[in-house]
């Protein structure tokens, strides 16, 4: 992943004067907000990951503080949906891998050799009225930033019904997968929670020898070219769409101290639900 440097660190203060503040600075709720942004400098385990996405999701309900977050993962990884009840046979295909609970929907994914972005919206945030059109707006920037990095991609279009069922979210057909050729590359979830949106999603760059049916798009295109880093684009594309200006931030220290405590006991156990 490439190096980033933090700006500065983002000082949360009460909730009250967040809020007047934001109120203050974005006006009318059909404007774009103004966001941070947090390129993780090392790839982490994934229950640290699934904690951080949790916290950004808590800090856009409580506090109105909309985020983008690029970041990778240390080991390869299996994440379940958070409505998965079952792991089929894990002895036979991925050994002893580690294996977290996601708060998003979905299937499970098997994070190796991928980018995973994610971005949490408070309810004032004006794509947060529509899940699809949220899907279909980030997806669409992720589609054009391929594009002019020499990847072709597209919109599936339509939906592959007789898959929702697969256990991984790579072997599902949703419209709004993006697609390079009939291969899937990224994938994504939500959850919604009090107006306010999580969504994370998968950017595969190679396949894994744990899932070797999942092409990344470093093993189908040719000729692919990053010229400020693909954690940079990706970040880009997205607060281009998401946010009217973008200042780069890390995690302020409440938040690091709770995803800390939701690391060690939620996201250590799969069995947790969430209560909210």
């Amino acid at each position: 992943m490439q190096s980033h440097r933090s700006i500065r660190s983002l000082t949360i203060p009460s909730r009250h004067l967040v809020r007047s503040f934001y109120r203050r600075r974005h006006g009318r709720r059909d404007r774009k907000l103004n966001g941070r942004l947090i390129i993780e400098n090392e790839p982490c385990r994934g229950t640290w990951n699934m904690a951080v996405d949790e916290v950004l999701l808590e800090s856009a309900i409580e506090y109105q503080v909309p985020t983008v977050r690029l970041y990778q993962w240390s080991e390869a990884t299996v994440s379940l949906g958070y409505f998965q009840c079952e792991f089929p046979n894990p002895s036979e295909r991925w050994g002893d891998l580690p294996i977290v609970r996601r708060l998003s929907g979905g299937g499970a994914i098997l994070h190796h050799h991928e980018l995973t972005y994610s971005f949490a919206l408070p309810q004032s945030h004006p794509l947060t009225r529509d899940p699809r059109r949220l899907y279909e707006k980030t997806h669409l920037a992720l589609i054009e930033f391929l594009k002019e990095s020499g990847i072709a991609t597209s919109l599936r279009g339509s939906a592959a019904k007789e898959r929702d069922s697969a256990f991984l979210c790579f072997s599902r057909g949703d419209a709004l997968d993006v697609l390079h050729g009939i291969h899937k590359v990224i994938g994504s979830a939500q959850r919604r929670r009090r107006g306010a949106v999580l969504q994370h999603g998968s950017i595969l760059l190679e396949s894994s020898e744990y899932a070797p049916e999942f092409p990344g798009i470093l093993d189908l295109a040719d000729n692919i070219s990053f010229p400020d880093g693909m954690s940079a684009g990706v970040a880009d594309a997205l607060s281009q769409t998401l946010f009217a200006k973008t200042t780069s931030e890390s995690l302020t220290e409440q938040e690091q101290a709770h995803a800390t405590r939701l690391q060690k006991n939620r996201y250590a156990r799969l069995e947790w639900k969430s209560v909210k």
